[in-house]
């Protein structure tokens, strides 16, 4: 049930993605030197819409890690991209290359291996402040850096590397949100909102929220998503691993075919958030026409 969960989550992320970028193309640059235009972007009929999606996906996953392990539900948010191609083909007119397809086949095959055979072990439910720190200080960091240099050098490069910054952000953000269900439904509301998990879980939720804003007006649909879509597990991992101390089940063998089959999964998803600008490079690579809008 958690899986299925994760994997309509999943599917609203990508639609959410779309919308929001639709409502971002037709206003000019969405940018933090002009806080003015988040404010015409909330404006927007489409991006609006798309927040609804994405507030829709929020609540599927938190109920997805409140029944699953944050190691095994994260990395089916990977198939978000697998999703938010067609949804771009049609909505917002993006082209698809055959790179890109073989991508998001890869993507869907290495994810059905690692769901078929990666099972969950024990872990626990929460960490000391202490180890959270160190998490949220680290994490923090590397988005800052991806922040910095996606506001460097091509179309291309500002949609990966503040997609990148976004993922890192919502993989943290998710981590977080694990232990704060776990607070709810120990000790109801009024814990949640004196807990620290819950402002930093918001915090981090936030801020990955206008990055990823950013970088979907871009238009460079493929590049911010994909890019999203790698780093938001990878994130999720190394916490639910390092932090949680979540393991997968034995025997060892079924771990290293369901990492195997995860690793797979994320290098079709890089090579979709690659796609976008080799494809221009490469002759003999024809893009589906876009659907006339």
């Amino acid at each position: 049930m958690a899986e299925i969960l994760a994997l309509v989550a999943a599917a609203l992320f990508a639609l959410a993605a779309t919308l929001q970028q639709k409502g971002a193309l037709g206003m000019g640059t969405v940018s933090f030197a002009s806080p003015r235009s988040f404010l015409t972007l909330a404006k927007q009929t489409y991006w609006l819409f798309g927040t609804l999606a994405l507030l829709g996906g929020y609540l599927l996953q938190a109920m997805a890690l409140d029944r699953g392990r944050l190691a095994v539900i994260q990395p089916l948010l990977v198939t978000t991209i697998v999703f938010a191609l067609p949804l771009g083909y049609f909505l917002t007119s993006q082209a698809i290359h055959r790179r890109e397809i073989v991508g998001a086949a890869v993507v869907v095959l290495g994810l059905a291996v690692f769901t078929a055979v990666g099972k969950a072990a024990d872990g626990r439910d929460n960490a000391p402040a202490d180890e959270w720190a160190i998490a949220v200080a680290v994490f923090g960091v590397a988005a800052a850096v991806l922040l910095y240099l996606g506001a460097r050098g091509t179309v291309e490069r500002k949609a990966a590397f503040y997609g990148a910054c976004a993922g890192v952000l919502f993989g943290l953000s998710a981590s977080l949100c694990k232990p704060t269900v776990e607070i709810l439904d120990a000790d109801g509301l009024g814990s949640v909102l004196a807990s620290w998990e819950f402002y930093a879980f918001a915090v981090a939720g936030v801020l990955a929220f206008l990055v990823q804003q950013v970088s979907l007006a871009t238009g460079r649909l493929a590049a911010s998503v994909a890019t999203v879509s790698v780093c938001n597990p990878v994130v999720s991992i190394l916490i639910g691993t390092l932090l949680l101390e979540e393991r997968l089940a034995d025997p060892a063998w079924h771990k290293i075919v369901a990492f195997s089959g995860l690793g797979v999964a994320l290098v079709g998803a890089v090579a979709i958030s690659l796609s976008t600008e080799g494809a221009r490079e490469t002759e003999g690579q024809s893009p589906l026409p876009a659907p006339a809008t």
